[in-house]
Parts: structure tokens; C-alpha cells; sequence
């Protein structure tokens, strides 16, 4: 017998990893409407069969709260069964030798506070509280409610006009969605538990290329209402489009000298070409929308001009300040704001870095957005220095990995501290202090603490601070409507609490994605003309074509192709190649059509109006 053997993976061990990775996907997938309950006892199982089982609360403790939850779920539970879930999961916590056991009774303890109704509906009734309101993944993800599987349906079958009229039923914006969403629908698509998730952004990005231009649909007759759009961004053009197809008169204001908001002053044109914009927008205002640019609110015209002129009026002002990093030196010649940089861009005011040493601060994609703008304006180094590690910026992976290819240096786990300035108050350096991981914090990403490393200097010509926006709320404050953390205050239905206003996007929540404001702009036009003493609807003629799935065997995402780094780097052209007809109708087959195999054939189907 030898002394050693080689071990070579057994069949056995094979086929768990095969396991292993098809419940990664599921979980990844995670669609909504699943019971919490369930999903607790499910992961409460399987940290089970994962511990060792060499101390008590993991042998028998976590046994014991998976017998109490299943009790739970089956029905006719003892009253004071929560109490006892609670309690035990407690002890666990208190008492196992590991993290391993303490963390699967935190996740019940969590399970219980979070869905606290579940359980005691559970308890009662013996049913699940949730229901099939969100019926198809893709399109509950989707903030403005796309028919997701319809357009890529229609995608499918080569009839891209009818997908473009289908989006606009939800979404005015479709060419801007296919070049810069983020695409929250890709996260819970249900072909994640199959091979990955669909390209829907992609297929989106064929549909508005190969469509070209595509007519409106006709207006409604003329209400005589009139309306007031503070803002000409994705949210406030939004709520002007569906309002005009309504029959109201809408005026748009906005302060810049062009509209379309962040999409024109925060998104420079290698993602987002500047004519492809400017076409969205003149479609638009094409339904007989007025526009007043360069017209500040307070200023050029007052807000209580606004009320008392029109019926209703909505404040879409989105987040145009930048905030500041609060270190010395912050004031210094050539330490700019992001804001400042790309609204520069945005009205084609090119800053020349040429030959210069350019430091981003920042780790979310306006971040990105100023490192490969730098590069591409010619700067000599660019370094995007950020105090977490790569993986939690909250920029898309693909904005990091594509700077990182541009040339630019992304320097995580750094901390800003100070901005050296020279003798005639021009930046030369940042100085940055070495940061080192810690606790995570409420939204599961690890702290940074200072660690025991003497700070560094990354010379510097210009400094670019990308931390934030923020909101110029004083005038509106001022008129009445309410503030809260220098945000505006207003309802899930828009409405804020002076009557007839509404107001909604980046300036109620904060900076976030432009599908989000086109959301909160789609909300604002059923409820305005619902305030307004009518109920419109708006619904499109297009027959989604009849289900056929039958590629269900695992395959590959077609993920689009771009320009070539060495080539990309050097402009601002369009970096994002679109897809070929050929992987158009390959990845669009790859739909399930959850709108009718999945859960939507339990409601009914897909949401024809609204």
C-alpha cells in the first residue's frame, strides 16, 4: 500500500457542486412572492446541515427552531410558538462555540422582526400573507413596470416598432433605458435558475436601433387643464409626456441650458450618444409639450406665479449640487465637483486635462463616469481612490472593470484626508490614509477603519470630488412644501402637502437611477389627472405574440460587444456596440415568458393599461 495517494474528485462530490451551483443561481434569482417563512426554514436547514454539530445550540438548537417553524407553516401552531422561536434562536446566538451557528440564529431573530405579519398570519389562518401581486419578476423589478416579456416577444419575432410603442406604455424614455439603465429586471429574471440571466437591456438597445423613428401614439382630446413640469429631466419629461397624450396642456421649466436633467449633465456621451438624447427628447415635446429653458424657479419666475397660473404643478428638480468631502485644501485651484465636470460636458465645455495628474474620490458611477471622462480628456494619470474595496462600490462592475481597461488606476481601501495646495493656492496632491476592513455595517457592506499605516501622497493637478448630490430645495421649502434631510417630502402617490403640487424622482429620494424617476414621473401623471377630475388611460394596440418556449436547454448569455479600450479611450463616441440580428433573436428565444408559464398565468396575465 502506498504511503499517499493523489485524491481525485469522487462522482459524488461532483454532483454537490453541480447542486451547490444551481441553488447559488435560485437564490441569486430570488423572485418575489415567495414565502418569507418558508425561505427562513429553507436557510435555516441547510446553515444546519453546514455546522459541525460538535456543540449543543447547533446540534440541537437549530434543530429545534426548524421543527418550531415547520409547526408554523403546517398550522395549529401552540399560541405562544413565536415566543419560543424567539427565545430559542436567543440562546444561539448567546451560546454557539462559532460564528457559523450564531449567524443562522441572527437570521432567524432578523426573520422574525422583518416578517413579524408573516408569522402571526401563519399562526392564525395558516396561510401566507403575500399574494401574486408581483406576478412576473422581471416586470415587478422593473421600477416603471415595463411589459418586459412582451417587447422581447416582439424582439423575438423582428417587429421592433411594436416593441418600442409596447415600452412606451410604461416608459417615454426607451432609447435612453437601452444605453444607460441599470437594469434591475436582469437581478430576479427567472432564467438565472436555468443558465443566466436574459440580456434585456441589450435586447432593448436592438429594438431602439433597428426601429428607428416610431410615432407617438395620438392625444386625447383637449381637457383644457393645465400643467406646470418643474424640471426637464428623465422624471419631469416623463410625467409632460403621459400628460400630454392625456389632453392637458403642460409647460415644462427648467434651469439648464437644454433639458433632459442628469441623463444630458450627468452621463457623458460614450454611454449615452448626445443626438440619440436629443431625438427622445424632440419626440416628446413633439405632443405639443411647451419647454422654458434657462428659467429658474425663485428667480426668473416664482413659484407662487406657478400655482396660481395653472391647475397643477410637479417638482421633478432632480439633485444638481455636489457635496463635499469636508477635508483641508477642499477649496483649493483645481479641485472641482463632479456636477461641475460633467455639466461642462453635458453643454460641450470640454476641460482640458491634458498632460495632468487627475484624482477621482468617489466609488459609485458618477465616479466612474469623471475617471474615464478624465482619461478620455486627455490626463496624463487618472486614480479614482475610494475608502471601501472594489467589490462594495456601488458603480456597476462592468463601469470599474471598463475604466480599470481604459488606463485608469482604481486605488481602494484609501481614505481622503487632506488636498496639498502649493504656494498660489493650486492643488499638487491628495493625501490619503490607508484603510483597513472591518464590521458591516445595516446595509451589509464592511466598515473601513483607519489602519496603522502612514498616509500617502498621489500627486495631483486636479481633483475631482464625486461623493454625492445634493438638492436645492429653498425656494420649494420656502413655498410650503415640506423637507426632510434636504430632500422634498412626498408620497408614494407624488403628492406633497400643498395642494395641487406633487413632486417626485432624485429630489424626493435622493440621487438614484433614471428608470426610478421615469417611475416616479409616470406616477405623478395618473394622479395629477386624477386630480385633476379625470381618469385617462393609457394603453397601447399592439398583440404580444403567442408563448412558444422551447429552447429550454442551458445555454449562454449574448452580452454586447464594445470598441476596443486602446480605441475608446481616445473619444467620446458610443463605446457599446448594438447586437447583431442573429444574437437579437438568439437571446431573446432564451425567454421563459413568465408571462404566461410563470406566475402571471395565475393574474390574469399581463397589465394592458393603467
Amino acid at each position: 500500500m502506498s504511503r499517499l495517494e493523489v485524491k481525485m474528485p469522487a462522482q459524488a462530490q461532483a454532483v454537490i457542486e453541480q447542486i451547490y451551483s444551481s441553488m447559488e443561481r435560485r437564490i441569486d434569482a430570488n423572485p418575489p412572492g415567495l414565502c418569507p417563512v418558508d425561505m427562513t426554514l429553507n436557510f435555516l436547514n441547510l446553515c444546519q446541515a453546514q455546522t459541525c454539530g460538535k456543540c449543543v445550540p447547533c446540534r440541537i438548537g437549530l434543530d429545534q427552531l426548524s421543527m418550531m417553524i415547520r409547526e408554523v407553516l403546517d398550522g395549529n401552531p401552540d399560541a405562544d410558538i413565536l415566543d419560543r422561536i424567539k427565545t430559542t434562536a436567543q440562546v444561539v446566538v448567546d451560546s454557539a462555540d462559532c460564528a457559523i451557528g450564531i449567524d443562522a440564529g441572527q437570521l432567524v431573530l432578523n426573520a422574525l422582526i422583518a416578517f413579524r405579519d408573516d408569522f402571526e398570519e401563519h399562526v392564525k389562518t395558516g396561510r401566507c400573507l403575500g399574494g401574486l401581486e408581483d406576478a412576473i419578476p422581471c416586470v415587478a423589478k422593473c421600477p416603471a413596470a415595463v411589459d418586459i416579456p412582451g417587447y422581447v416577444a416582439l424582439v423575438n419575432e423582428g417587429r421592433c416598432a411594436d416593441a418600442i410603442k409596447l415600452i412606451r406604455k410604461d416608459n417615454p424614455f426607451p432609447v435612453s433605458c437601452a444605453y444607460i439603465c441599470e437594469h434591475p429586471c436582469e437581478n430576479r429574471c427567472r432564467r438565472k435558475m436555468v443558465d443566466g440571466a436574459i440580456n434585456i437591456r441589450g435586447l432593448k438597445r436592438y429594438a431602439v436601433d433597428m426601429a428607428g423613428d416610431v410615432e407617438n401614439p395620438p392625444c386625447a382630446e383637449p381637457t383644457g387643464k393645465t400643467v406646470a413640469v418643474v424640471g426637464g429631466g428623465p422624471s419631469g419629461l416623463t410625467a409632460a409626456y403621459y400628460l400630454a397624450l392625456m389632453g392637458h396642456k403642460v409647460t415644462v421649466y427648467d434651469m439648464h441650458k437644454k433639458l433632459g436633467g442628469m441623463m444630458r449633465y450627468g452621463i457623458p456621451s460614450y454611454r449615452y450618444p448626445r443626438e440619440k438624447l436629443d431625438g427622445e427628447i424632440a419626440s416628446i415635446l413633439s405632443l405639443g409639450i411647451e419647454a422654458h429653458t434657462e428659467t429658474k424657479i425663485g428667480v426668473d419666475i416664482s413659484f407662487e406665479e406657478l400655482k396660481n397660473n395653472f391647475d397643477a404643478v410637479y417638482v421633478a428638480i432632480g439633485a444638481h449640487t455636489d457635496k463635499k468631502v469636508g477635508i483641508e485644501g477642499e477649496d483649493a485651484q483645481g479641485v472641482i465637483s463632479a456636477v461641475e465636470m460633467l455639466r461642462g460636458i453635458g453643454n460641450d465645455e470640454m476641460p482640458d486635462f491634458t498632460g495632468k495628474n487627475v484624482v477621482v474620490i468617489g466609488g459609485g458611477n458618477v465616479a466612474m463616469d469623471c475617471t474615464r471622462s478624465a482619461v478620455r480628456l486627455g490626463a496624463k494619470f487618472v486614480t479614482c481612490v475610494y475608502r471601501r474595496r472594489q467589490e462594495d462600490m456601488t458603480a456597476q462592475a462592468e463601469e470599474v472593470e471598463g475604466a480599470i481597461a481604459e488606463g485608469a488606476e482604481v486605488l481602494t481601501l484609501h481614505a481622503p484626508v487632506k488636498i496639498e495646495v502649493d504656494a498660489e493656492g493650486k492643488a499638487v496632491a491628495l493625501w490619503a490614509q490607508p484603510q483597513i476592513i472591518g464590521e458591516m455595517d445595516k446595509a451589509g457592506r464592511p466598515r473601513p477603519n483607519t489602519a496603522s499605516a502612514d498616509p500617502i501622497r498621489i500627486p495631483a493637478d486636479v481633483v475631482i470630488v464625486a461623493i454625492g448630490q445634493a438638492i436645492e430645495y429653498q425656494t420649494f421649502e420656502a413655498a410650503g412644501i415640506k423637507t426632510k434631510w434636504g430632500n422634498l417630502v412626498a408620497g408614494t402617490d407624488t403628492k406633497t402637502a400643498v395642494e395641487g403640487v406633487f413632486s417626485g424622482g432624485d429630489c424626493v429620494t435622493g440621487p438614484a437611477t433614471v428608470i426610478r424617476a421615469i417611475a416616479a414621473g409616470k406616477a405623478a401623471a395618473a394622479n395629477i389627472d386624477e386630480y385633476l377630475g379625470f381618469k385617462h388611460e393609457i394603453k397601447v394596440d399592439v398583440e404580444v405574440p403567442t408563448p412558444s418556449c422551447t429552447d429550454l436547454r442551458p445555454r449562454g448569455r449574448v452580452n454586447c460587444r464594445e470598441r476596443a479600450a486602446a480605441e475608446r479611450k481616445n473619444d467620446f463616441v458610443c463605446m457599446e456596440h448594438c447586437m447583431t440580428c442573429e444574437e437579437a433573436t438568439k437571446e431573446s428565444s432564451r425567454c421563459l415568458r413568465c408571462d404566461h408559464f410563470g406566475y402571471g398565468i395565475f393574474k390574469g396575465g399581463r397589465v394592458d393599461k393603467w
